[in-house]
Parts: structure tokens; C-alpha cells; sequence
């Protein structure tokens, strides 16, 4: 099957002139192949999703730049005043060994000075670069010794009152030491935990984590809500185009009194300049609309008043050709262009007809409702066709009860004919046309005329309702048709509120056809759907 043509029994094909080819296809663009993973998936993100991600984003690295710096700024604090509370333990170690004058005492234990029974304080006496006495404060307030290991890194710290932090059996401590005054080779070792150190910055990362988090929440929740109030006039402006968007412009005469609310056309916002564009955008629209309806009024009038003015100089036409062969004697030559011209004048009575049904549909007048039996009007259909085109196969399938619709019979009988001629004419002999028809779900009929023919190439399947749309005949190797076979099908399917639809590939080739079974009121002046 093919494009639109003639109706039969005017001289003309009732379908487009197209050639059988196989129907390709299409896939849609994706995404560029060197765009970032990441950027492919926000892509996907509604605005108000982006904001929130990013307002938390920051609000996230604000509180860890603060949690950084304020862990880093406590780390030092804490370690200058334990250094300091270190160097005057250690101090008052080294003076504790002159108990009776200038001559120190090597036996007495550093840890005995007054002020050094601090639970982990460590004392501990190095001679020689060996440890003579090492302890630990319990806190019990006995005295632990160290561990060996632990008397090694203890020798190896440096005499010169920096304190230093070094890792014991006991934990972390930050250890100083100074040389013993009066004597050659002593050293006395102080040192202090950083256990209660670490506790302190631990519960202050933990407690700035957790305001971080209770922060990060309710920015998130208050946040959400801001933005949501924010863009709520933004979502008004795309639910009207949306329903623009959705509203039927390819024909009739179309009105779009919808607008954006003037409180949202305020040029000083972002959301006030989208919807004052997008209101001069349906201002244009509609003027087009407009322009373009009364652009096609007046074609149609013309075109309805031309083909009427035209029947009356054919109708002579074809009177004076009758007349002529009647009452004179021509000669062979004579009598085959005197056909020639019945037949032109035949074709062109055809055409003209097909134009004024199409007025006629467009502006909704001449349509008659009353019950037809589309089995009835099948089986004659099929039957007429099988006369006209004996070298294709046809087939008949039909329900075992008659299906009754209300419309036009004589307009549904050219939509039967149109298809079936359609299918003949624009298929190879021998080729099986195949016509079924059904009860529809809910009430109604589907009809579906299928052929097994070459296919329609898929560029003219998305014109093939389109008025004079047809391929080059000199290309088919078929006579060229009008192009208005297809269009009057949709036309008359259309003005009984029906649809149809084409399904076509190398092999198959289907036109399905759909009917409502109630009362359909008359419409007004309106296109066949492309």
C-alpha cells in the first residue's frame, strides 16, 4: 500500500504513488561520548535538587574547614599547657635534688618532689646514658616501674627542656628532660600523658560532628522548604506551557487565553523575566495561530469554490465530447483523442469531486448519522475490489455478528474503497490483501486492511495522511495519483472522531482503522490528522 489518491470510480488510484522500500530506522542521539559520568547523572537532577545538594555541599565543607581548624587550634592549646605544667614538674624535679645546699643528692627520687603525685606523672634518672630509676604514678598513688623498651626511648630523649612526645607501653606521654646540676652525665626525665589530651580533642570532634550533623539537618529540612517557596512560581510558569504544550495547534482555529499570572512577570526577578517571555512567546504563537488559520480559510474557500466553478465547464466538457461522437464520423485517429479526452475530463470531474469532499469534511457540513453495518459494507467492499484487481489474493475475515456504528455510509464505504484500491494499486500482482474486521473493547469497530506487499519507505510513512503527498510515478513505474486518496481516509475517519494509524516494514503493511460505536456530533472546520 501507498499514499493517497483518487477515489475509485473517477479514473484515479486511491493511494499516494509510493515506492515499496524497506522502512528504516532511527535511534535517538545520546549523550556525548566525551562528557563526564558525573555530568551525565546530574543532568538528570531537577533544579530544586541541585540547590539543596549544593547548599548542604557547602554548608558540609563549612563545617569541616571549622572542625579542622578548631581541633587543630585546641591540639595546640592543650599541648602548650601541658608543656608548661611539664617543664615547672620538671623543674621542681631537678631543684628537689639539693635538699641541703648546693650538693645534690642522687638518691632521692624525682617523683618525691612536692607537686609531682599526679596520677601517670613519670620520674624517671638517667646516668651515664643509663636509667637508674624509672616509675609511674598509679592511681592508687603507688609507683608502676616501665618496661625496658620503655627505659631506652626514655635515655634517648634529648637534655635540653623542649619537651618531646614519645609512644610507652603506658600510652602516649610528652616527655623533657634536664641535666642534673653539680653532677657529670645525670639526667632527669619528666613526663606527662597525653591521654586526658586526646580524650578532650576526641569529645571535641565528636561533639563538633554531632552539631554538624543536627545543623546539616535542619538546613537541609529549612532549605528545602525555602527553595520549594522559591521555585513555586517557576513550577506555575512550566505547568502553564505544559499545558500549552499539550494543547492541539496543528489545526482549526486555536485560542490560548492562558498566560502567566502578572505577579510572576516582574522583569527584576529570574522567574519574573522566564514568565514574561514566555507570555510574549504565546503572544507570538497565537498571532501565528491566528495568521496561519486565516491563511488556510482562505485557501480552502478558494479551493472549494474553485472545484465548485469548475463542474459546470467539465460537465460541458464531457456533454460536447458525448455529442461529437454520437453525430460525427471520425476517423480512427479521431476517435482515440476524442477518448483521451473523455478520459482526462473523467479524471479531472474525479479530483474536483475529491477536493469539495474535502471542503466539504473541513467545515463539518454534509455528513449524514444514521446505523451502518460495516459488515454488510466489508463484504461489498472487498467484493468490488476483487472485480477491479483479479491478480491479487484477497482474504475476508468477519465477527459471527453484524457490528453496527453510527456515521456516513457513504463516506465509510470510500474509506473501505480507498484502502483496498490503495493496496492493489500500489502492490505487485499476486500480492495477498488481507481485510479484517472486529468488534472494538467498549463498543465500536476495528478494521484493518494488510497487505504483504514491499512496505512503505519509512520517510513517507510520517506524510502519508498529508494531502498530495506521493513519490515520483516515473520512479514506481505506476501512473501518478492525486495524492488525496490517504487524505480523504483520515478526513472522513477523523470527522467520525475515529483514528488511524499505519504499521509498515518489508513485508507487512497494516492500516487500522478505529470507529466509536455512539452518536458522534458533527464537528467543526477542521484538518484530517497528519
Amino acid at each position: 500500500m501507498s499514499g493517497s489518491g483518487g477515489s475509485p470510480g473517477q479514473g484515479q488510484g486511491p493511494g499516494q504513488a509510493v515506492p515499496r522500500a524497506a522502512a528504516g530506522s532511527h535511534s535517538a542521539p545520546g549523550s556525548q561520548p566525551g562528557q563526564p559520568r558525573w555530568q551525565r547523572w546530574l543532568e538528570g537532577w531537577r533544579l530544586r535538587s541541585k540547590l539543596l545538594a549544593a547548599t548542604l555541599a557547602l554548608l558540609l565543607l563549612t563545617c569541616l574547614t571549622i572542625g579542622f581548624f578548631s581541633h587543630a587550634v585546641m591540639n595546640v592549646y592543650l599541648t602548650r599547657q601541658l608543656d608548661q605544667t611539664l617543664i615547672g614538674a620538671s623543674d621542681r624535679a631537678v631543684g628537689f635534688q639539693f635538699p641541703h645546699g648546693r650538693f645534690p643528692d642522687p638518691d632521692r627520687d624525682p617523683l618525691d618532689a612536692p607537686g609531682q603525685g599526679r596520677i601517670g606523672m613519670l620520674g624517671a634518672r638517667v646516668t651515664d646514658g643509663a636509667v637508674v630509676g624509672a616509675a609511674v604514678v598509679q592511681p592508687d598513688g603507688s609507683r608502676a616501674p616501665l618496661l625496658e623498651s620503655d627505659l631506652d626511648i626514655i635515655a634517648a630523649v634529648p637534655p635540653v627542656r623542649e619537651p618531646v612526645t614519645r609512644t610507652l607501653s603506658v600510652g602516649e606521654y610528652r616527655l623533657v628532660a634536664q641535666p642534673q646540676a653539680g653532677t657529670i652525665g645525670t639526667v632527669v626525665v619528666s613526663g606527662l600523658p597525653l591521654a586526658e589530651k586526646n580524650n578532650t580533642l576526641f569529645s571535641l570532634g565528636l561533639t563538633i560532628a554531632g552539631v554538624s550533623a543536627v545543623g546539616l539537618a535542619v538546613t537541609g529540612v529549612l532549605s528545602y522548604l525555602i527553595i520549594r517557596r522559591a521555585l513555586r512560581p517557576l513550577e506555575k510558569v512550566s505547568a502553564l506551557a505544559t499545558q500549552v504544550a499539550t494543547m492541539p495547534l496543528e489545526s482549526g482555529d486555536v485560542d490560548l487565553p492562558e498566560r502567566v499570572p502578572e505577579e510572576l512577570t516582574h522583569p527584576a526577578t529570574e522567574v519574573g523575566s522566564v514568565g514574561l517571555a514566555v507570555n510574549r512567546m504565546l503572544d507570538n504563537v497565537s498571532h501565528a495561530l491566528a495568521v496561519r488559520q486565516r491563511s488556510e480559510t482562505q485557501v480552502r474557500q478558494f479551493v472549494a469554490d474553485a472545484s465548485h466553478e469548475l463542474r459546470t465547464p467539465l460537465t460541458s466538457i464531457r456533454g460536447y465530447t458525448e455529442m461529437v461522437r454520437l453525430t460525427e464520423d471520425l476517423s480512427a485517429n479521431g476517435q482515440q483523442s476524442l477518448g483521451r479526452v473523455e478520459a482526462e475530463s473523467r479524471r479531472m470531474t474525479g479530483l474536483v469531486e475529491d477536493l469539495l469532499l474535502l471542503a466539504r469534511l473541513d467545515e463539518g457540513r454534509g455528513e449524514v448519522r444514521e446505523e451502518v453495518d460495516l459488515t454488510q459494507l466489508v463484504i461489498e467492499s472487498v467484493s468490488d475490489a476483487r472485480v477491479a484487481a483479479q491478480d491479487h489474493n484477497w482474504t475476508i475475515s468477519l465477527p459471527e455478528e453484524p457490528v453496527i456504528v453510527q456515521g456516513d455510509p457513504g463516506q465509510l464505504r470510500q474509506v473501505l474503497i480507498n484502502l483496498l484500491t490503495n493496496g492493489s494499486r500500489h502492490t505487485d500482482p499476486g500480492t495477498t490483501i488481507s481485510t479484517r474486521l472486529a468488534p472494538a473493547d467498549g463498543g465500536g469497530a476495528v478494521i484493518t486492511v494488510a497487505d504483504n506487499g514491499p512496505g512503505i519507505p519509512a520517510p513517507f510513512q510520517e506524510h502519508i495522511f498529508s494531502r498530495f503527498t506521493r513519490a515520483d510515478a516515473a520512479r514506481s513505474g505506476r501512473a501518478a495519483s492525486s495524492g488525496l486518496g490517504l487524505a480523504i481516509v483520515a478526513a472522513i475517519v477523523s470527522a467520525h472522531q475515529g483514528s488511524i494509524h499505519l504499521e509498515s516494514e518489508p513485508g507487512r503493511t497494516v492500516f487500522t482503522v478505529r470507529l466509536p460505536a455512539g452518536n458522534v456530533p458533527n464537528r467543526g472546520p477542521s484538518s484530517p490528522p497528519q
